[in-house]
């Protein structure tokens, strides 16, 4: 079938009821499917003029290894209310304790949670060892307001994922001092870690004082918008606004000028908002949560690490910073710890982030010399029967010339790249979310975050490389992120890893010793058809 194929009905295309008739979104932050059109309760808050460059993460040049600035338009995203979202979100999952394998699930499948959640440690390191320490097995245990517990169960919650467990304790509760402390939360990919700052920025909001009181900085304008959806539908109870510190379209351009940002919670780009802070557009001095979600790569990535350390100098002397990512590699570690000083950490053992609902196969494409991955890529979608599903390429120009090859097999694909224009990148991703579209080839600007419950099968056609040409090396977290687009909330996914040379070689090699797990070599589509059926 081509990529243009309808999915089956088989156990690894099922999606939710909830989710297909886009009444939900995930613990991890996935939007709905069809987004309903929300109606402004305040009037727009942005002075277009003092707007400049929107930084973000993902994408690659040739012979540039390092992420690129993205230069946008000025503009925003209008404000939007919780109370006037209909969103829902489908959330909940797993208790556990401090260091625990809980087994209260029984196997089910509670609320869109992975049912393996139960199954992997974490470990909370506190920054008082004496202070006593309590997960929380109820929603209810975290005196939430009587409006965020609403929002909360109208969005099918059962009770608290591992890490929501874990962390939300942490957050909310303040110490003898009668402070809120810093937070570092690591998370397996799909375990709901986008719910804990989401709530914990939402219980420390005053409705009634119209001042920006949560900033949430991400490397991206797609989980960015992402991120606001999980805002609106759990606080749809209560009268809290978002503003989207993104690139605006030509269309939001059109609307009047505004000279300050009232809305509560702050979601944007470094780049964004970095120049909102500079031009006074916000006023930090009311902020009392400060988040970064992807928060090693935000930390760690040149440029944009010094425009996260420069929105936090921005930020008053006792907010309280969280930072949340499913990797945190050495070198990041003390980069967290200058901008969350003093934090409590939740860590999960490197051993045990590589997913285990995802299968992970290797693909040797190097045939007689030849690099023959166009070809079996057009095998694969020609022989066999799959959903939706993410490509992804190391840079720009090859993504563009990949997509251009997948169209002349006669393969309907979408493109996502950091080059498009704000409402083309929008167009793309929702359409994708809504399933119009199965088959998206992106950079790196999908790999984070992007929670899409249909996505079955990633395939690495470029294997994930830090550094320069020729002088690469295995970049293991974002190989983790990539494929956990995949296998969401103990579903069943499937990562396809493309070699055909002794630099991809070795770097799968590498990943696969820096996770100490194998990944099973296939020599022919009919192999990887024949282990796809027997999942």
């Amino acid at each position: 079938m081509s990529a243009s194929g309808e999915a089956p009905a088989a156990d690894l295309m099922a999606v939710p009821a909830a989710a297909a008739q886009g009444e939900g979104t995930s613990a991890g932050g996935e939007a709905p499917q069809q987004k309903p059109q929300m109606s402004s309760t305040a009037p727009r808050e942005v002075d277009w003029a003092a707007e400049g460059d929107d930084s973000e993460e993902g994408d690659k040049e040739d012979g540039d290894k390092e992420p690129l600035p993205e230069t946008q338009d000025s503009g925003e995203a209008p404000v939007k209310s919780a109370s006037d979202d209909a969103a829902a979100a489908e959330l909940g999952g797993a208790v556990a304790g401090l260091v625990v394998a809980d087994d209260d699930i029984g196997g089910q499948h509670l609320g869109g949670i992975d049912p393996l959640d139960g199954g992997a440690e974490v470990e909370v390191v506190q920054a008082d060892p004496n202070k006593p320490y309590f997960s929380a097995a109820r929603f209810e245990d975290l005196h939430l307001s009587k409006e965020l517990l609403q929002g909360v169960y109208s969005n099918k919650f059962q009770k608290p994922s591992k890490i929501q467990a874990t962390s939300l304790p942490l957050i909310l509760n303040r110490d003898e001092h009668g402070m809120y402390k810093n937070l570092i939360g690591q998370a397996h990919n799909g375990s709901g870690k986008t719910a804990c700052f989401v709530l914990g920025m939402l219980s420390r909001i005053d409705a009634n004082e119209k001042t920006v009181q949560a900033v949430c900085v991400v490397p991206t304008r797609e989980l960015a918008r992402q991120i606001e959806d999980v805002v609106l539908a759990l606080g749809k109870f209560t009268k809290i606004e978002t503003f989207l510190a993104v690139a605006a379209t030509e269309e939001e351009k059109k609307a009047p000028r505004v000279k300050k940002v009232t809305a509560q919670v702050v979601i944007g780009t470094p780049g964004k908002l970095m120049n909102l802070l500079k031009f006074k557009n916000i006023d930090a001095n009311t902020v009392r949560v400060f988040v970064l979600d992807e928060a090693d790569v935000m930390v760690a990535t040149q440029g944009m690490g010094d425009q996260s350390m420069r929105i936090k100098r921005y930020m008053p002397s006792n907010v309280q910073t969280l930072l949340f990512s499913a990797t945190f590699a050495d070198e990041v570690r003390e980069l967290a710890d200058m901008l969350a000083p003093a934090a409590n950490k939740i860590v999960v053992k490197r051993e045990q982030l590589s997913l285990d609902s995802i299968k992970q196969y290797c693909f040797d494409c190097g045939r007689n010399g030849k690099d023959t991955r166009m070809e079996v890529l057009s095998d694969i979608y020609g022989f066999l029967t799959i959903g939706q599903s993410v490509i992804f390429v190391e840079m720009r120009r090859s993504a563009s010339e990949l997509a251009t090859n997948m169209r002349n097999e006669g393969h309907s694909v979408s493109l996502l790249i950091g080059e498009l224009q704000p409402a083309e990148r929008d167009k793309v991703i929702d359409e994708f979310r809504a399933g119009t579209t199965k088959v998206l080839i992106a950079t790196n600007v999908m790999a984070r975050g992007i929670d899409i419950q249909q996505v079955t099968v990633v395939i690495n056609y470029d294997m994930p490389v830090q550094g320069r040409y020729p002088s690469v090396e295995a970049d293991p977290e974002n190989y983790l992120h990539r494929i956990g687009r995949t296998g969401r909330f103990g579903r069943k996914g499937i990562a396809i890893n493309f070699v055909y040379d002794t630099t991809s070689r070795k770097i799968m090699s590498d990943i696969e010793k820096y996770y100490q797990r194998p990944v099973t070599v296939v020599n022919d589509v009919e192999e990887l058809e024949k282990r796809i059926q027997e999942l």
